[in-house]
């Protein structure tokens, strides 16, 4: 590090800063945040006073919710002068400053603050901050990472700026793959580099997560640790002890976590001190995290005979996660599993910090499997368990409590099939799903209109509910009908099943059926040429815990060409479709490609006068308490058949609180379409004439 008497003594009047806090994004209202704005204020306040940098070096880009008359200017006469000097976030003014306008100035310290969203580039890993004037079809931002590079460069005089710094107190997430937001590129070019020149570069979280903000107090907590430590110093006193400041912010960040009450927060990350070299976590005594014990070469062996030639089960995301909690500590904030074998899954385990009780993170994850992934292979759960208990004892481990049993759900099927003579109506059957199948009413045969079938299934539902109150009251366990699902010939999935009336309280009072339970529907006719697709995707959506970068697609009218069920059907993912697309053509051409694809799950509007309804990605993602923007990855799409019945109960409530019937928001969620086809949940195909 550079000890304080080799940077200039004059540093302060020497410094030049931009600082911007983007509360409001033209984007979307679902990317508006409090909090940053006041974080910038914050920062300034410090350099203008404490600081000892001239108002004049600072340039301030606001975009606050409320009128910027209404934050809080006070501290400094510093910041009454920049009261009247500030400009909007946007790209245009953000490009001004940092490549026209402070290149041109004569310092020696360049300080960036930004607070506000920020996106990780997916293929080079750049820090990407959008700015005020982030619209859909262009996402425009501060590529941090670029811009940095550029200020390294001969293009900034050779004698001025030695000493470079960026403070972000920004998220490091993906940037979202849905085609609706699109970032572009913006890389800045620059001239040959400049030896000698430092660069700084404190991150309020890690690539991949989110970094904490309170928006009822207005703080980044990152920008309050920072002014804490920072607060009272001159910037060359600051400066000096950048990794010093480092250390402490890791230490307060790596305290929650000891405490329990940090497993959600971003552990701070440090990029370089200004020698370029890391210093964190393992330099530091005492702040490495426990590791966790490792797995020795009998149990690899032993393993290795396991998973020879075993896919991985339905339950493996969830032993992944189990194994976390069964040995005390936070598993990853992202989803999806770390490989693609279970072999490969293991391995990952065992290479991760660990809790307190030196539990192997592998151990739990085997004996999970051997609980819920061994369906119908007694021998295989055998030799696992055989394999956890000589693991426990070989290496001295504590005991495992036995994984959570699989949660207990209740469906109802009903199949539709065309005639196979053309007659009016349809054949039916339903079928009850819970520990067994139970076959519970056949139109026997014989062709039935569809207020038929709605009929029997009143009836059957009355006589579940009443069937399992008799085994509450006995003592055995029971649980209602949660799903209702509704296997269809193609022509029949956008019929509004979800809609039908079911009596409901007194006064023969009736609710839609998809307000009351999961309705989904399924087309199994068309399965029988995609098969292999079908199963793989749902595979790997299973394994993946539902949640993956690439498990959903976003498909708008665009898309719908011909080529597009080939596309879908190249890989395991995507797994879920959603369709943006706004008439019937395009939206039957999309749920084709679907079927072709071999797709397992799919969402979409039913035609409606007017027009198709808002973003699915905004009824079923509504942004977190950070403000982030829907993003199609961080859907969990085995939970769509429970968030789809939440939405339509929000339409519901929306239309019955209305005067006049209107509806009070266009929500849309009466008119959505789940399709939802669990090869592992399924019947045989055999015709029902």
């Amino acid at each position: 590090m550079n000890p304080l008497d080799s940077l200039p003594p004059e540093l302060g009047p020497r410094t030049f800063a931009l600082v911007a806090g983007v509360e409001r994004y033209d984007v979307s209202h679902h990317w508006n945040l409090r909090g940053p704005a006041a974080d910038a204020l914050r920062f300034a306040r410090w350099l203008t006073g404490p600081g000892e940098v001239p108002p004049g070096h600072v340039r301030l880009l606001l975009s606050p919710l409320d009128d910027p008359d209404s934050l809080d200017w006070s501290g400094s006469a510093g910041m009454e002068a920049l009261r009247g000097t500030h400009r909007r976030a946007t790209e245009a003014n953000v490009k001004s400053v940092l490549l026209d306008e402070l290149p041109a100035c004569d310092g020696d310290l360049l300080l960036i603050f930004w607070a506000g969203h920020g996106f990780v580039e997916p293929h080079r890993g750049e820090l990407l901050l959008p700015c005020a004037d982030a619209v859909p079809s262009q996402i425009r931002h501060l590529n941090l990472d670029a811009a940095l590079r550029w200020w390294r460069t001969s293009l900034v005089k050779r004698e001025l700026f030695r000493y470079q710094a960026a403070l972000v107190d920004a998220c490091r997430v993906d940037a979202p793959r849905d085609t609706r937001w699109n970032f572009g590129t913006n890389h800045y070019g620059g001239g040959a580099t400049v030896p000698g020149r430092r660069q700084f570069r404190l991150y309020a979280s890690r690539e991949g997560e989110a970094a904490k903000n309170d928006a009822e107090r207005g703080a980044g907590r990152f920008t309050e640790q920072l002014l804490a430590d920072i607060g009272g110093r001159t910037v060359r006193e600051a400066v000096s002890g950048l990794a010093d400041t480092a250390r402490s912010i890791h230490h307060a960040f790596q305290d929650l976590r000891d405490r329990g009450e940090g497993w959600q927060l971003p552990q701070f990350v440090v990029d370089r001190d200004w020698n370029a070299s890391s210093f964190l976590d393992d330099d530091v005594p005492g702040m490495a995290p426990p590791r966790a014990g490792r797995l020795d070469q009998s149990a690899w062996d032993g393993l290795g005979e396991l998973f020879e030639d075993r896919d991985l089960p339905r339950c493996a995301y969830e032993a992944y996660l189990w194994a976390f909690r069964a040995a005390g500590c936070a598993a990853p904030v992202q989803g999806g599993l770390p490989g693609d074998t279970l072999l490969e899954v293991a391995q990952d385990l065992d290479e991760r910090h660990g809790g307190p009780g030196g539990m192997p993170l592998a151990v739990p994850f085997v004996r999970f499997l051997g609980e819920q992934g061994a369906s119908g292979d007694a021998r295989w759960a055998a030799r696992v368990r055989d394999w956890v208990r000589a693991t426990r004892e070989r290496l001295g481990l504590p005991a495992l409590p036995p994984p959570p049993p699989p949660p207990r759900r209740a469906a109802l099927h009903v199949r539709l099939e065309t005639p196979p003579g053309g007659e009016d109506g349809f054949l039916a059957r339903m079928w009850l799903r819970r520990e067994a199948t139970e076959h519970i009413w056949e139109s026997e045969g014989q062709p039935v209109g569809l207020d038929a079938v709605r009929d029997a299934l009143v009836r059957e539902l009355g006589a579940i509910v009443r069937t399992l109150g008799a085994e509450a009251a006995a003592g055995r366990p029971s649980g209602a009908v949660e799903r209702i699902e509704f296997h269809v010939p193609y022509e029949l999935l956008d019929l509004d099943f979800d809609q039908w009336p079911v009596p409901r309280g007194p006064g023969g009072r009736t609710r839609p059926l998809g307000v009351l339970h999961q309705v989904v529907v399924r087309c199994p006719q068309e399965r029988e040429d995609t098969g292999a697709e079908w199963r793989g995707k749902w595979r790997w959506l299973w394994a993946q815990g539902g949640r993956h970068p690439e498990a959903v697609r976003v498909v708008a009218d665009a898309d719908a060409e011909d080529g597009l069920g080939m596309e879908l059907g190249a890989g395991p993912a995507p797994a879920c479709v959603l369709a943006h697309t706004r008439t019937g053509a395009r939206t039957s051409a999309v749920v084709e490609a679907v079927l072709e694809g071999g797709v397992p799950v799919a969402l979409w509007h039913r035609p409606a006068p007017g027009g198709a309804a808002g973003s699915l990605l905004d009824l079923l993602a509504p942004p977190g308490e950070d403000g982030r923007p829907p993003d199609p990855g961080a859907l969990d799409v085995l939970a769509l058949p429970a968030r789809v019945r939440a939405v339509r109960r929000e339409a519901a409530v929306a239309g019955a609180g209305a005067p006049g019937g209107e509806r009070r928001q266009p929500l849309g969620g009466d008119r959505l379409v789940l399709l939802w086809d669990d090869p592992d949940d399924t019947l045989t195909l055999r015709s029902l004439a």
